[in-house]
């Protein structure tokens, strides 16, 4: 992935959310992956919590972290899936302005050469909500690695070329 070293890097602040009835703070090791690989890669994590599989509370969750000038993304992580507890796409579904389909198919096109039609299970997707950037991950450690290595590092680094999504982050709030 090109990096023009001409360009100057632009942390980005990301809060986290991990969705689970079984984790807390000391067993989530997808959240703590994240918080990681985020920090490692000069953004902030601003913001790292966890809430049960309910629509409502991860809705509530999102717009709250929206409302709020100070977070520029969230990745949540967990409830993906398809069993009837995996509810953060339909959560995602009552906030999302605009989707960015391209990253779910992208995540399931790396995803498919690791676990192959397993990926087919996930229900990854990106959106935007009042100039937010939203990705849902799967709730595996694995996922996340692979959704913020092969992805997410570069289109959150306002140096990637040929562009990425820090550059739009001003016109997000065009009418």
């Amino acid at each position: 992935m090109p990096i023009d070293p001409a360009l100057t890097f632009l942390p980005v602040n990301i809060a986290v959310l991990t969705v689970s009835d079984t984790r807390n703070m000391t067993t989530d090791r997808s959240g703590e992956t994240l918080q990681a690989r985020i920090e490692a890669a000069g953004h902030r994590c601003i913001a790292r919590e966890i809430l049960r599989d309910e629509a409502d509370l991860i809705a509530d969750k999102l717009r709250a972290w929206i409302a709020d000038p100070l977070v520029d993304c969230v990745i949540t992580t967990g409830g993906t899936g398809i069993t009837g507890r995996d509810v953060t796409p339909e959560a995602f579904s009552r906030v999302v302005e605009k989707e960015i389909p391209g990253f779910g198919e992208l995540f399931r096109m790396l995803s498919y050469q690791k676990i192959g039609t397993s990926t087919m299970q996930s229900r990854a997707l990106g959106g935007v909500a009042g100039g937010t950037y939203l990705f849902a991950l799967p709730g595996s450690t694995g996922a996340c690695k692979d959704a913020w290595d092969d992805i997410l590092v570069w289109q959150l680094d306002a140096r990637h070329r040929p562009c990425n999504l820090v550059e739009l982050m001003p016109r997000l709030m065009e009418r």
